[in-house]
C-alpha cells in the first residue's frame, strides 16, 4: 500500500468540528471522557492528543485506502518528554511499545462532537495550536515525514521483533517544530504507530503500539 504523507498548514481560521487536524484539541463524542494513563508510580496523566483523521476526507482522497470509510480516527500518545517536559518518562523508546503507551480511538461518525480544552494550572492550553491537515501521494524533497501507511525506511533491522514481524506502519511522526513547539523524537527520529494487518482490517485500534526509531 503506498504512503499517504500529510502536509500541515497553519489555518486560516479554526477547524471545524470532525475535520482532520493535527495539535490543538480533539474532538469526542458527548460523554466520552478524554483518554488518560496511568504512570508507573500510580499517577493518573492525560494522554498527549496527536491528530485525528477525517476518514471521509482521507477516502475522498485516497478511495482504496483500508481505514474505514467514515468516522474519526484520533491519535493519542505519551510524547510529553519529546515536547521538552523533561520531567516526563519516555514511555515511547526505540523498542515496540506496550499498548498503554498510545491510544488511538476510532469513532464511527464525527455527528455530535464536541471539542475537549486541557488546560494547564494558568489556565492556558497544553497543547500547540491546531494545525490543518492535507493529503498527497507527493510530498516535497526534505519535507516532514508525516505519513499514513509509511514504509519501514528508517528501520536499522529487516523486520519487527517478534511477534510483531508483519506489523503495519498506521501512522508515522516525524520530529519537526513550529512557533510554540520543539518535537523531537531522540536526535531528530521518527515514531511510529503500528497495528496488525488482522486488526487494521478488523477496524479494531485497541492494541496499537508505537516506536521511535532515530536517524
Amino acid at each position: 500500500m503506498n504512503p499517504i504523507h500529510l502536509i500541515l498548514h497553519t489555518p486560516y481560521e479554526k477547524l471545524t468540528s470532525g475535520s482532520s487536524r493535527f495539535w490543538g484539541n480533539p474532538d469526542l463524542p458527548n460523554g466520552v471522557p478524554y483518554p488518560m494513563y496511568i504512570d508507573d508510580e500510580g499517577d493518573e496523566y492525560p494522554y498527549f492528543f496527536v491528530c485525528q483523521i477525517n476518514l471521509e476526507q482521507l477516502h475522498l482522497f485516497a478511495p482504496g485506502n483500508p481505514l474505514p470509510r467514515k468516522g474519526l480516527l484520533s491519535f493519542f500518545a505519551q510524547i510529553d518528554h519529546y515536547l521538552g517536559y523533561m520531567a516526563a518518562s519516555y514511555g515511547i523508546a526505540g523498542f515496540i511499545s506496550n499498548p498503554e503507551c498510545v491510544k488511538v480511538l476510532y469513532f464511527p461518525s464525527t455527528d455530535g462532537m464536541e471539542e475537549v480544552v486541557l488546560l494547564d494550572d494558568e489556565g492556558q492550553p497544553t497543547s500547540p495550536d491546531e494545525l490543518e491537515i492535507r493529503f498527497t501521494r507527493h510530498a516535497e524533497p526534505l519535507s516532514a515525514e508525516h505519513e499514513l501507511f509509511a514504509e519501514p525506511d528508517h528501520r536499522p533491522w529487516e523486520t519487527w521483533d517478534a511477534p510483531f514481524e508483519d506489523w503495519i506502519i498506521l501512522l508515522q511522526i516525524d520530529s519537526f517544530e513550529g512557533k510554540d513547539f520543539i518535537l523531537n523524537f531522540m536526535d531528530f527520529g521518527v515514531l511510529d504507530f503500528l497495528i496488525s494487518p488482522k486488526a487494521l482490517k478488523e477496524a479494531d485500534f485497541s492494541d496499537v503500539r508505537a516506536i521511535v526509531l532515530s536517524t
